[in-house]
């Protein structure tokens, strides 16, 4: 069974490896969350309490002068499977896709009781999902692609790879160097 216990964030320790980066928007508006909502999605930590999910949930704690936050010990993960956990519990997320229209509705029911900055929607995603327009995204004519060639030149050596990549700048190619 989980069990949530209140941990002081300077005792919990973010995971130097962690590949989800958090801008300062972001973190804001995880801050205005918790301010509104309270703090409702514990930190998952290790033993050790190192984080495995929630490190922008400790920033925007940081940013509020939180002295404690919930916590959720998972107990007997390898390494391996907190590695993979900390990869996966962000990546699964964004791997939904949204109902715009149960969306819409929603947003529309929410109207002006709550400050709609705090669903994490920018201005013109609102306006599009309001307006009935399933993304956000601006649409991509042909000037915005620009087609590639590549060619793989394979080197004997790392001296050989240097002269290679020289000769070819000085010749004008745009190179870039990958070592397999």
């Amino acid at each position: 069974m989980l069990k949530i216990n209140y941990r002081e964030t300077g005792e919990l320790i973010p995971y130097v490896n962690n590949s989800r980066t958090h801008s300062e928007q972001q973190v804001q508006q995880v801050a205005s969350s918790i301010k509104e909502f309270g703090f409702t999605n514990p930190i998952l930590i290790d033993e050790d309490n190192g984080i495995i999910a929630g490190h922008g949930r400790l920033q925007a704690a940081q940013v509020l002068n939180l002295d404690k936050v919930p916590t959720i010990t998972l107990k007997g993960l390898s390494e391996t499977q907190r590695k993979a956990y900390v990869i996966a519990d962000n990546k699964l997320a964004l791997n939904a896709d949204w109902d715009y229209e149960a969306l819409k509705l929603e947003i529309l029911d929410i109207g002006d009781d709550i400050d709609l900055a705090l669903l994490g929607f920018d201005d013109d995603e609102l306006s599009a999902i309001i307006d009935g327009l399933e993304e956000a995204e601006p649409e991509l004519k042909e000037e915005d692609y620009k087609e590639v060639f590549n060619i793989i030149v394979s080197c004997k050596d790392e001296n050989h790879q240097e002269r290679v990549y020289n000769e070819l700048l000085e010749k004008g190619y745009e190179c870039q160097v990958q070592s397999l």
